[in-house]
Order: C-alpha cells, then structure tokens, then sequence
C-alpha cells in the first residue's frame, strides 16, 4: 500500500512538472523514491519466490480488500508485479523525458535571464556614465554663471564710480568756469558803475541759462548721439542700392547659370546613355556582323548587266540594296505567273480583292503601272472625294478596263505595288489604299512641290528656266519659313549646291522637278519628303513630352488639345480640330467644344494616337513662344 501511494504521488508531481518549473532539489526527490521504489519491489518479489512465505506474510499494513487491491499469493503475484512493473515503464521512460525537458529549459530560462542581465548591467553602466556627463556639465555651466555674475558685479561697480566721478568732475568745472567769470567781471573796468544786485541778478540768470543749455545739449547728444549726417545717409542708402542691384544681378546670372549647369548635366548623362548603347551595339554588331556582301556579284545576274545594276545601286545602302536585289528577284518571278488565286470575301480582305476563283495576271511593266497611278490621282483629284479610297480605286478600274477585267487589273497592280516598294509612287499609293496613311498627306506633298516650283518660275525674270543660288534660297526660306538652316542646307545641295558655288551661279530649277519614267523623283523632291517625315517624327515627339505620358498611359481630348496648343499656338481652330478628329477617330461635327464636360470621358491610348496623327498630314504651323528669360 505504502508502494502504491508513493507511485501515485511520483504520478502527480511527475503533471505537475510539465506545467511548470520545477526545483533541482525537488527533482533529485523524486529520482530518490523512484530508487526507493524499484527497490521495494525487488524485495517484494524476492519474498514471493521463497516457500511458504505466503503464509507468514503479515497482515498489518495490507492493502484494502477488493478485487482491485486483492492480494494474490506465490507465482500470480509475482506474475501481478511483472505486469506492473511493465505498466510503469512507459511511465518511467515519461518521467525521464519529462525531467529532460524541464532541465533544458530551466537551463535555456537561466541563460536568457543571465542575457537580459548582462544586457541591463550594460545599460545601467551607459546611464551612470551619462549621469556623470550632466553632472559634470552643470557644475561647468554654474562656475561659468558665478563666474559671469562676478564680473557683471566688477562692471556695474565700475560703472557707478565712474557715474560718479562724471558728476563729480562737471560740478568742478562749472564751479571753476563760475570763478573765471567772476574775477572777470571784477577786473572789468565798466562792470563797478554797475548795480551789484543787478549784477548778482543777472549772473543768476545767466548761470540758469547755462545749466538749461546743458541739459539740452546733453539730451540732444543722448537723443541723437547715434544719428549720422543726411549727406552720409543718403550716400550709404544709394551705395546699398547698388550693391542690392549687383545682387540681383548676379542672383540671377547664379540661377541661369545652375540651370544651365542642370542642362549640361542631363546632357552629359544622355551622352553616356548613347555612348553605353552605341558601345553595347558596336559589341554586338562586332558579335554578330557578317561580311561585307560583294554587290558586284549581281551585275551578271540581273537583268540588264552592270550597266543597270549601277544604275540600281546608286546612293543607296546595303539594306536598300537588298530591297532592290528582292524587287528584281520578285519581278522576275511576277513576270512568270499567269494567274492570281482571289482571296476570299472575308472581312479582313480589302473590297479591291474580294474574289473566289483565279484573276489573270496583266503582266505590265513598271512604267505602264506608275502611268495608271498617276492617273488614278488625278481622277481622284477631280473628285469630290465622297467615297473611300479603295472604293475609288475598283470604281477607276471598273470604269477604265470594264467590270469584267477590273478584278485582273485590281489584282496586278496591288501585286506590283507591294513588291516595289523602293518606288515613291508605287510605295505612297500602297500606303494610302492599305490605309497606313492618309491621302492628304500625297496631296499636301504634290502642292508644295507645285508650289515651290511657282515660286522659282516667278523668281525667273527672264523665263530661261535658270536662276540663281541666292534666288534659290530666298524662295526657300521663304517658303518654309519654320525651316532650320541646316535643313534649308541640305535642301541646297539636293539641289546642286556645293561649297564652292557663289550666290551668282545658276541653277536650272525645271531639272530639280523631272521624274524618270518610272516615277522617280530627283534627289531634291526626295530629300524634301524626308524631311517632312523627319519634322513630322519631331513634332510628334515634342507632343509626347508635352504630355508626359508613357505610350501605353491613355489621354483625354482636353489634355491633346492643350498639348498641341502648348507646342504650336500658331495652330488655328480648325487644324486643330482636324488633328483632335483624326487622333481620336471622331467626325469634326461630333467634336465637343472646349470646356465642355463631355470632354473628358473622350480618352484613347498614347501610342494608338500618335500612330494615327502619324498617317494624316500634321506639320508645324509656327514657331514654339519661347520662355522669358530670368
């Protein structure tokens, strides 16, 4: 029984260990009676196994009755016991593990609080050191106070004696002052006639003057002992406004030049940027460049021998080589087929070529195509130009070759357009009918070239077909006047200028106007449409930092409008109207007017704008206000 309970208890602690710290001392207690314990009942099962120890087993202390406490003589009890002590082993391996685990974490408890020890010994320390800090600064900071009000004591000391010995010394002149005076009115030879109590009189008036003259001098020189001369003032003041005038100046000379420092600045890391880019690039085309090609190979090759090929390769690049390497390639093969396959009626098909079945191929030449072109155009520009472009085009055809070759002819040239693409008229008309560009932009080209040459012919006094360098750039200046003057340059060399030429040479304008038979315009025309391209691109750009938005940021109406505006206030409403309807794809009647509320709900992608004021005719209207200077 006494066995039994000490299990029980060992039990008990054993939970309430696990729930909380438990002491070293307390814990050693227990691994005694467990000792204790185990001990027991070893003796217990000694004395079950010796004969006849059953019955002389005593009868004081046994355990309770029952059939739970119930006693069981010879080898069932030992049996009883094994079980037991078999039941209790988990128990024990428990308890082992339980005391493992408390042990660790007294130990890692006692660590942590030997750390926050230390670590408040630390600070205490730190707190101490400034405590001594303070109190040695306020023991400096009172001696330097007793000490000032000492020497503020010595002054106001000196001060008062001083005071004193001022006083002191005028009453000793004015007294001294007072005796001169006497003895001279004593030693006057006029002053005995006089009456002495007048004299004393007047002596007492005239000392009473004197002491209020005093006191009005002194109180003038404390009043205005600080007041400088009118002279000097206004000498000081006109100094002070030239130098407040010199500071301004040079203030803002300061600020104009950090802004020019700033400029620098952003373009010396844009030059970086571009030198990195053109470093990386250089690396890269080094990387990955092939050879040179050997473009006279292609003399024997196409057609016409070496005299067409340098005709074909002249001024032009290896890329543009290549374009017309694969137009002859591309002819050749043209010129082969027959027939056409027709491409459906499926929506994505212009209305040009909506056809089932096989078209024949009309086979004509380069010329015979740039003719039909040409006079497409003039068609369309006796138009009213009510319906669209393509609509246009078949109905010309319709009307030239008949319904029934129409769809031959629609199909041949739209071949021959997208192959020769390095033919301006052909390249210009594939654009404008796919669409990638407005008409007005060819018609706004063909009237300045039409006017440019108006503008020479009037300039030709004699009508000989010849004028001079300078009348060339007079007309040129004053046709573009927006111009820089190295585009106005470069439009002069197209045109046969060179640095040797002077004002008083001749030109022969008609030449700069002529088109070959296949529609090739001279180099003047086509460094002109570059140029138009090239300011096109930069007013587009300018617009894009105006807004300083991203590409794929979407735009309202107001924020264009404010934007073209900003860049071009030479802009009149209705240009303007026509670039807001064409970025926006709204007719120019359904366009709000300015300030309406409507206004804003009217948005469209950055970059989808842009792409549309690319294929319309937008240029510069006037010159940009230029900022006021600082």
């Amino acid at each position: 029984g006494v066995c039994w309970q000490h299990l029980w208890e060992s039990v008990g602690s054993a939970g309430k260990t696990q729930k909380g710290t438990i002491d070293d001392s307390f814990l050693t207690e227990t691994k005694n009676t467990q000792n204790r314990k185990l001990s027991q009942k070893r003796k217990t099962l000694v004395s079950a196994k010796v004969p006849g120890a059953a019955r002389e087993l005593p009868t004081q202390g046994a355990p309770p009755a029952g059939p739970e406490h119930r006693f069981y003589p010879g080898a069932e009890a030992a049996a009883h016991q094994r079980e037991k002590i078999r039941a209790l082993e988990p128990l024990k391996a428990k308890l082992i593990t339980v005391n493992e685990d408390c042990n660790e974490r007294i130990l890692a408890m006692r660590a942590e609080e030997r750390y926050e020890i230390s670590m408040l010994k630390r600070e205490k320390m730190n707190l101490l050191k400034l405590i001594d800090k303070k109190n040695e600064e306020k023991i400096s900071l009172q001696s330097e106070v007793s000490k000032l009000r000492k020497n503020l004591a010595e002054e106001y000391l000196r001060y008062l004696s001083e005071r004193d010995a001022r006083k002191i010394l005028i009453a000793d002149l004015n007294e001294l002052r007072y005796q001169r005076e006497d003895m001279s009115l004593a030693q006057s030879p006029g002053i005995w006639g006089e009456d002495p109590v007048k004299l004393t009189l007047a002596l007492k008036m005239t000392r009473q003057d004197l002491t209020r003259t005093q006191m009005e001098l002194n109180t003038m020189k404390a009043n205005f002992g600080d007041v400088v001369p009118r002279r000097d003032f206004e000498m000081q003041e006109k100094t002070n406004k030239d130098l407040q005038e010199q500071l301004d100046s040079l203030r803002s000379d300061y600020e104009e030049v950090c802004k020019e420092h700033e400029i620098l600045l952003q373009l010396h890391m844009t030059t970086l940027k571009e030198r990195d880019r053109f470093h990386s690039e250089l690396q890269e085309i080094q990387r990955t460049s092939t050879p040179r090609p050997d473009w006279s190979k292609c003399e024997d090759v196409v057609a016409g021998g070496p005299d067409r090929w340098q005709m074909l390769a002249e001024g032009k690049n290896s890329d543009q080589l290549v374009d017309v390497l694969l137009e002859e390639i591309g002819e050749g093969l043209l010129r082969e087929k027959d027939f056409f396959p027709g491409l459906g009626y499926g929506e994505a098909i212009p209305p040009f070529l909506r056809f089932d079945g096989i078209v024949e191929n009309k086979k004509p030449t380069k010329k015979d195509v740039v003719n039909l072109l040409k006079d497409v155009w003039k068609q369309r520009l006796l138009e009213e130009q009510k319906e669209k472009f393509p609509d246009f085009f078949f109905s010309f055809l319709e009307h030239r070759f008949g319904p029934g070759e129409a769809m031959a002819w629609a199909y041949t040239i739209f071949e021959n357009i997208k192959l020769f693409r390095s033919n301006e008229v052909m390249s210009q008309f594939y654009a404008v009918l796919m669409g990638k560009r407005s008409e007005s932009v060819y018609i706004k080209q063909k009237e300045t070239v039409a006017q440019l040459l108006k503008e020479m012919t009037n300039a030709d006094s004699q009508n000989e077909g010849l004028i001079t360098m300078e009348n060339l750039s007079t007309v040129l200046k004053s046709t573009f006047p927006f111009k820089k003057e190295e585009k106005i340059q470069e439009l002069m060399e197209a045109g046969g200028w060179h640095p040797n030429s002077s004002n008083a040479d001749l030109l022969n304008y008609r030449s700069l106007f002529i088109e070959d038979e296949e529609g090739q315009s001279m180099p003047f025309v086509q460094k002109l449409w570059e140029q138009y391209m090239d300011e096109k691109d930069e007013y587009l750009e300018e617009l894009k930092q105006e807004l300083g938005l991203e590409l794929d940021d979407e735009v309202t109406l107001p924020k264009v409008r404010e934007a073209l505006m900003n860049i071009d206030p030479s802009l009149d409403k209705r240009t303007l109207n026509g670039y807001l309807s064409w970025a926006f794809q709204l007719p120019m009647t359904e366009l709000p007017e300015e300030g309406e509320e409507k206004e804003e709900g009217i948005v469209v992608q950055l970059k989808i704008a842009l792409q549309r004021l690319q294929m319309t005719d937008i240029r510069r209207m006037g010159s940009r206000e230029q900022e006021p200077a600082s």
